[in-house]
């Protein structure tokens, strides 16, 4: 059973070990809990629904509650308050295209908004029902999940965009395939949101982000149906998929879902390096990056989320064991650890072992083997249930991403990471702030940033400062080189800051796009483009 006011199942949780939770009294003082709402409370608050009826349409206040957010940090204290806002007024659960084409009639009909809705993980408010007189009708997809076809010639499945990420996995792995696209979110999350979005995936370094996974498909649109072709590649003028990666249910609904599949691997291992310092650690990337050394993941953490990570991971003497080793070893304070995914065949993976090994320790790095990977394996799906043993403990967390050119990794995560730890200064707040780099390039890199902060004594004032801790970070990220959202999407929540990246002549094209495929405005309005 999902939780009706916060992530995932209700029940699975992430432990916060007793040293953990004396860990952030020092950093940033004891816990805040604020009261929690009852759903019955919320439940009597849905306002009767404006739509009429249709059999496809489900009017329950139950359904309309639990399709009403996402999971951003607004989102997260909209629902413990119990204070939602907005409601949508019918929540529909198409299985078909036609089910699709027939729903995007009714709104015409009805003079509604619709929202397309995959699995709810959105962080940047991509789902939530705007402020406006006119109804609204959610588009659940979660029946639409199948593998309709797989073309094993040209490793081409195809999928309805419905299917979350273990039931992509489960239907190809029965096959001898793998997606191989694993976002944080990755057991919530869609395959249709993936696309809608512009998702990247842990072992994006060997599989590709969702662009380069996205084969073609279909997009239903107020304008008819656009049916994407695959091909190996093209000439033919502008990428067509391009209008339906990121467009966030702003140009029409995705009905189904062509995507780029790769035989299982016949190998697959996570080993944990150690670095020195973090300019090492960062040097060290960027070379195993720019040498095309083909492994599957390099996650560097810079020396406070080593420390956090170390902290919360509980087992505190084998940790203690730990330190001591890597202090010998020359990885002492300011150590940065390295998480390094090989996966394919074995000879291959043995060879990239070897260079990465080779190179790494010419930067210091201490390996460690692959116990501390084969950790984080297990609960790679699992730091986002931390918001809820956090809040419990009385501590909000938050986080937010970007990329840029290797020149300015540094310069912007050191940026980012001060505005976030002084933003509360004037309160006599401290903010616990760690960074980790993902998703590398030959050209750059992601940049993961995560905050801890106690809320303060109301929702009201929590949320006042969230919204100053990311309207200062964001504005830090536009204004010096990085783009918005690497993986996250632009929701309403980064919408402001999007013009910023593309400028005067793109916002009108997409506006123009937008139009096109929309006339009337009724799609998912205040996302993406502002309204």
């Amino acid at each position: 059973m999902r939780r009706w006011n916060g992530w995932g199942e209700e029940t699975t949780s992430m432990a916060l070990p007793v040293q953990g939770r004396e860990f952030l009294a020092g950093e940033i003082g004891g816990g805040l809990k604020l009261a929690d709402a009852t759903l019955e409370t919320v439940l009597a608050k849905v306002p009767a629904s404006r739509l009429g009826e249709h059999p496809l349409v489900v009017r329950e206040p139950l359904d309309r509650l639990l399709h009403a957010r996402g999971q951003s940090l607004p989102d997260w204290l909209a629902m413990r308050e119990g204070e939602f806002g907005r409601f949508p007024d019918g929540v529909a659960y198409p299985q078909s295209a036609a089910q699709i084409r027939e729903l995007l009639r009714y709104a015409a009909e009805q003079d509604c908004l619709l929202i397309a809705y995959g699995g709810g993980t959105s962080v940047a408010g991509h789902i939530n029902p705007p402020d406006s007189a006119k109804a609204v009708l959610t588009l659940s997809l979660e029946h639409m999940n199948r593998l309709l076809e797989l073309d094993e010639e040209s490793l081409v499945a195809t999928f309805g965009p419905g299917a979350n990420g273990p039931q992509v996995e489960s239907q190809l792995r029965a096959r001898g395939y793998t997606l191989g696209h694993f976002p944080q979110s990755w057991e919530l999350s869609t395959l249709g949101g993936w696309v809608a979005s512009r998702s990247s995936g842990q072992q994006s370094l060997r599989y590709g982000r969702i662009e380069q996974l996205f084969a073609g498909g279909t997009l239903e649109t107020f304008a008819g149906p656009l049916d994407i072709p695959t091909f190996p590649a093209s000439s033919a003028g502008p990428d067509l998929r391009e209008l339906v990666l990121g467009s966030e249910g702003r140009f029409g609904v995705i009905s189904s879902v062509k995507v780029r599949v790769s035989p299982l691997p016949e190998q697959e291992n996570f080993h944990v390096v150690f670095l020195p310092s973090w300019q090492q650690g960062l040097r060290a990337i960027r070379r195993l990056a720019q040498a095309r050394v083909p492994l599957s993941m390099l996650r560097l953490s810079n020396a406070v989320e080593t420390r956090t990570q170390l902290t919360l991971a509980g087992h505190p003497r084998s940790i203690a064991w730990l330190e001591r080793y890597l202090k010998l070893r020359g990885a002492g304070d300011g150590k940065c650890m390295l998480t390094v995914g090989v996966t394919g065949a074995r000879a291959q993976n043995a060879a990239s072992l070897k260079a990465a090994r080779r190179l790494l320790k010419g930067f210091g790095g201490v390996f460690t083997g692959t116990l501390l990977g084969r950790k984080w394996e297990a609960s790679r799906f699992r730091s986002p249930y931390l918001r809820e043993t956090l809040w419990q403990a009385g501590y909000v967390v938050d986080t937010l991403e970007t990329a840029t050119d290797w020149s300015n990794v540094d310069n912007l995560m050191q940026r980012i990471e001060a505005c976030l730890r002084d933003g509360l200064t004037a309160e006599g707040e401290r903010v616990h702030v760690f960074s980790h780099l993902s998703h590398v390039y030959g050209e750059g890199s992601s940049i993961y940033t995560t905050y801890v902060f106690r809320p303060a004594a109301s929702y009201a004032a929590t949320h006042e400062r969230w919204r100053r801790l990311k309207d200062s970070a964001s504005r830090v990220i536009v204004e010096n080189r990085g783009t918005i959202s690497h993986q996250h999407g632009v929701g309403k929540d980064h919408a402001p800051y999007l013009a910023a990246e593309k400028g005067e002549l793109g916002m009108a094209t997409l506006r123009v796009l937008a139009g096109h495929f929309d006339p009337a405005g009724r799609l998912n309005p205040g996302t993406l483009l502002q309204e």
